[in-house]
């Protein structure tokens, strides 16, 4: 029985265990012969297979050594021709008995796919003008006990893709492209606000409550400590704790944690950046979320033009501005400015098919649930939606102008929420009032309300400037960017459920 050249290839006559059971013999008879290729620690690499291939001018005959997994193997009697891969790229390389030897050439011809090897050997192009690297030396650098998926068929299964990201990396190179955009973003993020004179801090994963946003958080134990903990469901009150303090213009990008529902836009542990500045408001949150993703596009994509969920997104600056109310009476007819009575909102909101079950019948939560379920598919084009209502913003100023309102914003591109700002709330005494509304949410049976903080209390009691604060989702910052259409897509490791 034999392994195919491009990978494993099972049939009748062979099976995935009688191929572990070969490639493990090789290993333990290199091992009794001193050769073991896990005792290797270093290897002298002197060129990168991208950097050979686009400057072959500068390599032509020059002596290099390459290394990379063995990606392929092809040729008879005593020259063998092979691709190798690393971390840049893919190319050739010829190996011939004349020049490295009639072991080393043996043993070469032993080596499976999927093994590591580094090579040292001259620069040149074959009569087929692809470039190469004619091998005077080889060694074996680790060995693979595990066949790779067949060439034919690849790894094209998704939940194995995610569930084995290293396989996926290795057989599909064009995923590598989501996660070099991902850091890129993440890049450009932190230099846009460093810019701008931001300070980066890390706030705590585990807190006592779960505090600065209404999410069903996860909960454990600290044993020295008897003492239940959350993972952190925002970074939202450590940050403005910092704001009081005098750190006037800060942010933290971090992981996120929330026990909440998984599917397309949305995982267990995801990350954000959140962002405060003091003496600014939700309008000059606008001005920074609408910087940064223009920055983006135009930094990492090219342009303003993409393409996402089957949509033509046009991120060109200038981004609409309206408010929920308005929104909802443009798509829908209805007009929640037009009354002021909770019950005149519920008989409107229903009357263009709302589903108002198990939902406080206010005012607010009326204009909220419009816009939740027949509006928000529809923001295809970035649009800032403004002035939410106040039962769902317990961390937000009222507005001046209306007091059933608040300065709070969200961004929406493609449908989706991109990103969440507020014009901070400051006033000590109207903060407790709304923890105190979020702990009787909760005591009737709310798990995603959220508890009461009297430390932050105290804090806005010491006095927090007016400060604009803002969240944005790396996740799917990055998916728009690389017209991803599920989470998994650009998350390395995204959570699964544990196969048997």
């Amino acid at each position: 029985m034999s392994e195919e050249n491009n990978g494993i290839a099972l049939n009748e006559e062979s099976s995935l265990s009688e191929i572990l059971q070969i490639r493990r013999d090789k290993l333990a008879k290199l091992q009794e012969e001193g050769r073991d290729p896990f005792a290797e620690t270093k290897f002298n690499r002197t060129a990168w297979t991208e950097e050979i291939k686009s400057g072959f001018e500068t390599f032509d005959n020059k002596d290099v050594a390459v290394a990379g997994r063995i990606m392929a193997k092809r040729g008879m009697g005593k020259a063998i021709f092979a691709d190798i891969r690393d971390d840049k790229g893919r190319m050739q390389i010829y190996v011939r008995q004349n020049d490295v030897g009639e072991e080393v050439f043996s043993e070469f011809r032993k080596m499976d796919i999927g093994d590591i090897i580094g090579a040292g050997g001259f620069v040149f192009m074959t009569r087929m003008g692809e470039v190469s690297v004619h091998c005077k030396k080889l060694c074996l650098l680790s060995k693979s006990l595990r066949p790779l998926p067949e060439k034919y068929h690849g790894l094209t299964d998704r939940e194995t893709r995610y569930r084995q990201r290293y396989l996926d990396l290795i057989m599909n190179p064009e995923v590598r492209r989501a996660f070099e955009i991902r850091s890129r973003f993440i890049s450009l993020v932190r230099r846009y606000l460093d810019g701008r004179g931001y300070m980066e801090v890390e706030t705590p994963v585990l807190n006592t409550i779960s505090g600065g946003a209404t999410a069903r958080p996860f909960i454990t134990h600290h044993n020295t400590l008897n003492l239940d903990l959350y993972l952190r469901i925002a970074t939202e009150l450590n940050l403005k704790r910092l704001i009081v303090g005098g750190i006037e213009r800060v942010y933290e990008i971090g992981r996120i944690f929330r026990n909440e529902g998984m599917d397309t836009k949305h995982n267990p542990e995801f990350t954000t950046i959140e962002l405060y500045e003091a003496y600014t408001d939700f309008h000059g949150m606008m001005d920074i979320a609408e910087g940064i993703f223009t920055g983006a596009a135009e930094t990492i994509c090219g342009g303003y033009q993409m393409a996402w969920l089957g949509n033509e997104i046009d991120l060109s600056p200038g981004w609409a501005r309206l408010t929920m109310a308005e929104a909802v009476q443009r798509h829908t007819g209805a007009d929640f400015m037009a009354v002021s009575e909770p019950e005149d909102a519920v008989a409107l909101a229903k009357s263009i098919g709302v589903d108002m079950k198990d939902v406080p019948e206010t005012w607010g939560n009326a204009l909220y649930e419009s816009f939740d379920q027949k509006v928000e598919a529809l923001l295809v084009q970035p649009t800032f939606i403004t002035m939410y209502p106040v039962e769902v913003s317990p961390l937000t100023k009222r507005s001046p102008a209306d007091p059933r309102l608040t300065e709070r914003f969200e961004l929406f591109i493609g449908g989706c929420e991109m990103a969440n700002a507020f014009s901070e709330l400051n006033d000590p005494i109207d903060q407790r009032a709304r923890f105190m509304k979020q702990v009787e949410m909760r005591e009737g049976g709310d798990e995603e309300a959220g508890m009461m903080d009297e430390d932050f209390i105290t804090a806005l009691e010491y006095g927090m400037p007016p400060t604009g604060g803002m969240g944005i989702g790396i996740d799917r910052a990055v998916m728009l960017l690389t017209n991803s259409s599920s989470i998994r897509d650009v998350i390395l490791f995204p959570t699964m459920k544990p196969t048997e």
